[in-house]
Protein backbone atom coordinates (compact mmCIF):
# COMPACT_ATOMS: atom_id res chain seq x y z
CA UNK A 1 0.00 0.00 0.00
CA UNK A 2 2.82 2.36 0.90
CA UNK A 3 4.53 1.67 -2.45
CA UNK A 4 1.33 2.51 -4.34
CA UNK A 5 0.98 5.72 -2.36
CA UNK A 6 4.54 6.75 -3.21
CA UNK A 7 3.92 5.94 -6.87
CA UNK A 8 0.76 8.06 -6.96
CA UNK A 9 2.55 10.98 -5.28
CA UNK A 10 5.44 10.72 -7.74
CA UNK A 11 3.05 10.70 -10.71
CA UNK A 12 1.24 13.72 -9.30
CA UNK A 13 4.53 15.59 -8.94
CA UNK A 14 5.51 14.71 -12.51
CA UNK A 15 2.10 15.79 -13.77
CA UNK A 16 2.33 19.07 -11.87
CA UNK A 17 5.79 19.75 -13.30
CA UNK A 18 4.61 18.90 -16.82
CA UNK A 19 1.54 21.10 -16.42
CA UNK A 20 3.73 24.00 -15.33
CA UNK A 21 5.97 23.54 -18.37
CA UNK A 22 2.94 23.44 -20.71
CA UNK A 23 1.51 26.62 -19.15
CA UNK A 24 4.88 28.38 -19.58
CA UNK A 25 4.97 27.38 -23.25
CA UNK A 26 1.41 28.54 -24.01
CA UNK A 27 1.78 31.83 -22.12
CA UNK A 28 5.00 32.60 -23.95
CA UNK A 29 7.03 32.74 -20.74
CA UNK A 30 9.75 30.46 -22.10
CA UNK A 31 10.10 32.53 -25.26
CA UNK A 32 10.36 35.79 -23.29
CA UNK A 33 12.92 34.19 -20.98
CA UNK A 34 14.97 32.99 -23.94
CA UNK A 35 14.84 36.43 -25.59
CA UNK A 36 16.02 38.11 -22.38
CA UNK A 37 18.85 35.63 -21.98
CA UNK A 38 19.91 36.07 -25.62
CA UNK A 39 19.86 39.87 -25.29
CA UNK A 40 22.02 39.74 -22.15
CA UNK A 41 24.37 37.22 -23.74
CA UNK A 42 24.79 39.38 -26.86
CA UNK A 43 25.46 42.47 -24.72
CA UNK A 44 28.09 40.65 -22.66
CA UNK A 45 29.73 39.26 -25.79
CA UNK A 46 29.84 42.73 -27.36
CA UNK A 47 31.52 44.20 -24.27
CA UNK A 48 34.03 41.34 -24.15
CA UNK A 49 34.82 41.68 -27.87
CA UNK A 50 35.45 45.42 -27.42
CA UNK A 51 37.94 44.66 -24.65
CA UNK A 52 39.68 41.99 -26.76
CA UNK A 53 39.94 44.17 -29.86
CA UNK A 54 43.64 44.40 -30.82
CA UNK A 55 43.37 48.13 -31.62
CA UNK A 56 41.81 49.00 -28.26
CA UNK A 57 43.81 51.65 -26.45
CA UNK A 58 45.26 50.38 -23.19
CA UNK A 59 43.31 52.03 -20.34
CA UNK A 60 45.04 53.87 -17.53
CA UNK A 61 43.10 51.76 -15.05
CA UNK A 62 41.71 48.28 -15.71
CA UNK A 63 38.00 47.66 -15.28
CA UNK A 64 36.39 44.45 -14.04
CA UNK A 65 36.29 42.95 -17.55
CA UNK A 66 40.01 43.57 -18.05
CA UNK A 67 40.68 41.80 -14.77
CA UNK A 68 38.49 38.80 -15.65
CA UNK A 69 40.04 38.48 -19.11
CA UNK A 70 43.47 38.67 -17.48
CA UNK A 71 42.55 35.76 -15.22
CA UNK A 72 41.35 33.80 -18.25
CA UNK A 73 44.75 34.25 -19.89
CA UNK A 74 46.68 33.50 -16.71
CA UNK A 75 49.48 31.18 -17.81
CA UNK A 76 50.07 29.87 -14.30
CA UNK A 77 46.92 27.76 -14.60
CA UNK A 78 45.84 28.63 -11.05
CA UNK A 79 42.63 30.25 -12.30
CA UNK A 80 40.68 28.65 -15.14
CA UNK A 81 38.08 31.11 -16.40
CA UNK A 82 36.20 30.64 -19.65
CA UNK A 83 34.19 33.21 -21.60
CA UNK A 84 31.05 31.57 -20.21
CA UNK A 85 32.34 32.07 -16.66
CA UNK A 86 33.04 35.73 -17.39
CA UNK A 87 29.56 36.20 -18.85
CA UNK A 88 28.04 34.62 -15.76
CA UNK A 89 29.97 36.97 -13.46
CA UNK A 90 28.97 39.99 -15.55
CA UNK A 91 25.34 38.86 -15.41
CA UNK A 92 25.51 38.79 -11.61
CA UNK A 93 27.08 42.24 -11.52
CA UNK A 94 24.57 43.81 -13.92
CA UNK A 95 21.49 42.22 -12.35
CA UNK A 96 22.78 42.94 -8.85
CA UNK A 97 23.21 46.62 -9.70
CA UNK A 98 20.06 47.38 -11.73
CA UNK A 99 16.90 46.52 -9.80
CA UNK A 100 18.37 47.46 -6.43
CA UNK A 101 19.70 50.76 -7.83
CA UNK A 102 16.31 51.81 -9.20
CA UNK A 103 14.64 50.77 -5.97
CA UNK A 104 17.14 52.69 -3.83
CA UNK A 105 16.59 55.86 -5.90
CA UNK A 106 12.83 55.55 -5.38
CA UNK A 107 13.31 55.22 -1.62
CA UNK A 108 15.75 58.15 -1.58
CA UNK A 109 13.30 60.35 -3.50
CA UNK A 110 10.52 59.26 -1.15
CA UNK A 111 12.52 60.27 1.91
CA UNK A 112 13.85 63.49 0.32
CA UNK A 113 10.32 64.63 -0.47
CA UNK A 114 9.63 64.30 3.21
CA UNK A 115 12.85 66.27 3.95
CA UNK A 116 14.13 68.12 0.80
CA UNK A 117 17.83 68.41 -0.12
CA UNK A 118 19.59 70.95 -2.42
CA UNK A 119 22.70 70.33 -4.59
CA UNK A 120 22.60 73.05 -7.26
CA UNK A 121 24.91 75.39 -5.36
CA UNK A 122 27.67 72.80 -5.60
CA UNK A 123 27.23 71.85 -9.27
CA UNK A 124 26.50 75.35 -10.61
CA UNK A 125 25.10 75.85 -14.12
CA UNK A 126 26.69 72.90 -15.92
CA UNK A 127 23.38 71.55 -17.23
CA UNK A 128 23.86 68.15 -15.59
CA UNK A 129 25.80 66.44 -12.86
CA UNK A 130 28.90 64.58 -14.05
CA UNK A 131 30.67 61.69 -12.38
CA UNK A 132 33.51 64.03 -11.47
CA UNK A 133 31.08 66.15 -9.40
CA UNK A 134 29.93 63.30 -7.15
CA UNK A 135 32.88 63.43 -4.72
CA UNK A 136 31.97 67.07 -3.97
CA UNK A 137 28.38 66.17 -3.07
CA UNK A 138 29.03 64.97 0.46
CA UNK A 139 25.47 65.54 1.67
CA UNK A 140 24.12 63.49 -1.23
CA UNK A 141 26.43 60.65 -0.23
CA UNK A 142 25.10 60.86 3.32
CA UNK A 143 21.53 60.74 1.99
CA UNK A 144 22.33 57.57 0.02
CA UNK A 145 23.87 55.98 3.12
CA UNK A 146 20.84 56.89 5.23
CA UNK A 147 18.55 55.42 2.55
CA UNK A 148 20.53 52.18 2.51
CA UNK A 149 20.45 52.02 6.30
CA UNK A 150 16.68 52.41 6.48
CA UNK A 151 15.80 50.56 3.26
CA UNK A 152 18.39 47.87 2.60
CA UNK A 153 18.17 46.72 -1.04
CA UNK A 154 17.63 43.02 -0.34
CA UNK A 155 15.68 41.03 2.25
CA UNK A 156 18.32 39.87 4.70
CA UNK A 157 16.43 40.18 7.96
CA UNK A 158 19.38 40.42 10.33
CA UNK A 159 20.93 43.16 8.19
CA UNK A 160 17.62 45.05 8.20
CA UNK A 161 17.35 44.58 11.95
CA UNK A 162 20.88 45.89 12.53
CA UNK A 163 20.21 48.97 10.37
CA UNK A 164 17.12 49.81 12.42
CA UNK A 165 18.43 48.86 15.84
CA UNK A 166 18.25 51.45 18.60
CA UNK A 167 21.35 49.84 20.06
CA UNK A 168 23.45 51.18 17.19
CA UNK A 169 21.48 54.11 15.76
CA UNK A 170 19.77 57.19 17.19
CA UNK A 171 16.11 57.44 16.09
CA UNK A 172 16.58 54.29 13.95
CA UNK A 173 13.14 54.33 12.30
CA UNK A 174 13.35 57.95 11.11
CA UNK A 175 15.00 59.35 8.00
CA UNK A 176 15.94 62.60 9.66
CA UNK A 177 19.64 62.42 10.31
CA UNK A 178 21.72 61.87 7.14
CA UNK A 179 24.25 63.96 9.08
CA UNK A 180 24.79 60.93 11.32
CA UNK A 181 27.36 59.87 8.68
CA UNK A 182 29.22 63.19 8.83
CA UNK A 183 32.79 63.14 10.13
CA UNK A 184 32.91 59.37 10.55
CA UNK A 185 34.32 56.56 8.45
CA UNK A 186 31.38 54.17 8.64
CA UNK A 187 30.69 52.67 5.22
CA UNK A 188 28.50 50.05 3.54
CA UNK A 189 31.26 47.88 2.07
CA UNK A 190 31.10 45.16 4.71
CA UNK A 191 33.72 46.30 7.20
CA UNK A 192 31.34 48.02 9.63
CA UNK A 193 29.08 45.36 11.11
CA UNK A 194 26.38 47.77 12.25
CA UNK A 195 25.81 48.83 8.62
CA UNK A 196 25.62 45.93 6.14
CA UNK A 197 23.08 46.70 3.37
CA UNK A 198 25.19 44.76 0.82
CA UNK A 199 26.36 41.96 3.09
CA UNK A 200 29.96 41.23 3.98
CA UNK A 201 32.86 38.98 3.16
CA UNK A 202 33.06 36.66 0.16
CA UNK A 203 29.26 36.61 -0.19
CA UNK A 204 28.71 40.35 -0.41
CA UNK A 205 26.86 41.89 -3.35
CA UNK A 206 28.93 41.69 -6.58
CA UNK A 207 27.14 44.73 -8.02
CA UNK A 208 27.92 47.13 -5.18
CA UNK A 209 30.26 49.45 -7.11
CA UNK A 210 28.04 49.63 -10.18
CA UNK A 211 24.95 50.06 -8.01
CA UNK A 212 26.35 52.89 -5.89
CA UNK A 213 27.72 54.76 -8.92
CA UNK A 214 24.33 54.45 -10.65
CA UNK A 215 22.39 55.61 -7.59
CA UNK A 216 24.61 58.59 -6.78
CA UNK A 217 24.84 59.89 -10.35
CA UNK A 218 21.20 59.16 -11.19
CA UNK A 219 19.83 60.67 -8.00
CA UNK A 220 22.08 63.73 -8.30
CA UNK A 221 20.78 64.45 -11.81
CA UNK A 222 17.17 63.93 -10.82
CA UNK A 223 17.58 66.46 -8.02
CA UNK A 224 19.58 68.87 -10.16
CA UNK A 225 17.45 68.89 -13.33
CA UNK A 226 13.96 68.95 -11.82
CA UNK A 227 11.92 70.43 -9.01
CA UNK A 228 9.85 67.72 -7.35
CA UNK A 229 6.45 68.30 -5.81
CA UNK A 230 3.69 66.15 -4.39
CA UNK A 231 0.47 65.85 -6.34
CA UNK A 232 -2.24 68.41 -5.52
CA UNK A 233 -3.89 67.91 -2.16
CA UNK A 234 -1.19 65.57 -0.87
CA UNK A 235 0.95 66.35 2.17
CA UNK A 236 4.34 64.96 3.13
CA UNK A 237 2.66 63.08 5.96
CA UNK A 238 0.55 61.22 3.38
CA UNK A 239 3.53 59.56 1.70
CA UNK A 240 3.27 55.81 2.20
CA UNK A 241 6.55 54.18 3.18
CA UNK A 242 5.26 50.62 3.60
CA UNK A 243 7.56 48.00 2.10
CA UNK A 244 6.67 45.18 -0.27
CA UNK A 245 8.11 41.89 0.93
CA UNK A 246 10.20 40.13 -1.69
CA UNK A 247 13.78 39.34 -2.65
CA UNK A 248 14.31 43.08 -2.95
CA UNK A 249 12.54 45.71 -0.85
CA UNK A 250 10.35 47.84 -3.13
CA UNK A 251 7.76 50.38 -2.04
CA UNK A 252 4.37 48.79 -1.52
CA UNK A 253 2.69 51.69 -3.33
CA UNK A 254 4.27 53.59 -6.25
CA UNK A 255 5.78 57.00 -5.64
CA UNK A 256 3.63 59.53 -7.52
CA UNK A 257 5.14 63.01 -7.83
CA UNK A 258 5.00 66.01 -10.14
CA UNK A 259 8.27 67.02 -11.78
CA UNK A 260 8.96 70.51 -13.06
CA UNK A 261 11.99 71.06 -15.27
CA UNK A 262 14.50 73.33 -13.59
CA UNK A 263 15.56 76.25 -15.80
Amino acid sequence: MRQWTCLVVSLQLISFHTLGWIIDVFTGFNNRLEKCFTAFDNLNQQVIDEHLHPKRKKPEQEDIIDVLLGLRMDESGVTQLTISHIKGILMNIFLGGIDTSAMTMVWAMTELLRKPEEIRNVVGKKGKVKASDINHLQYLKMVVKETLRLHAPAILFFFLAIGRSGEYWENPEDFIIPERFMDNDIDFRGQDFDFLPFGSGRRDCPGINMGIATVELGLANLLYCFNWELSKGMNKEDINIDELVGITVHKKTPLVVVLIKYV
